[in-house]
C-alpha cells in the first residue's frame, strides 16, 4: 500500500528530479495553427513544466476546432501570362485565376470558352 506524499513532499521530489511547474495566470485564450486548422481554447489553464531545461506547456480549457480558409494568391507574373494569352484584362485574368485555384492552363481554357 502506497502511503500519501505532502505537498512539501512532493515539492521536494520534483526539485531532486529536476522539475518545475509554473502556472500562467489570466491567459484567455490559447491558438494552435495547423495548415488545414485552427484549434482554439478557450478559458484554458496553462502550466509551464520544466525539466532539466527543457519547457513543456499543459493547456486545459474548452477546445474548439475550426478549418482554415485558403486564400489564393495569384502572382501578377501569373495574370499577365493569363491576360496575354486570353487577350483579356488583368482583372479578369485574376478571377479566372482564383476561380482555377492557380492553374494557369485551366484558366486560359475557361476565359477562351467564355469568348
Amino acid at each position: 500500500m502506497m502511503r500519501k506524499i505532502s505537498p512539501r513532499e512532493a515539492k521536494r521530489l520534483m526539485q531532486q528530479m529536476g522539475l518545475k511547474v509554473e502556472e500562467i495566470a489570466d491567459v484567455q485564450q490559447v491558438v494552435i495553427k495547423t495548415l488545414s486548422k485552427d484549434i482554439v481554447i478557450n478559458n484554458p489553464q496553462v502550466s509551464i513544466i520544466d525539466i532539466k531545461g527543457e519547457r513543456m506547456f499543459q493547456i486545459m480549457g474548452e477546445v474548439l476546432e475550426r478549418p482554415v480558409e485558403k486564400k489564393l494568391t495569384v502572382s501578377d507574373e501569373d495574370a499577365h501570362i493569363v491576360a496575354q494569352q486570353s487577350n483579356v484584362s488583368l482583372e479578369e485574368a485574376r478571377k479566372a485565376l482564383e476561380q482555377t485555384q492557380g492553374d494557369l492552363a485551366q484558366a486560359i481554357l475557361l476565359l477562351s470558352q467564355r469568348k
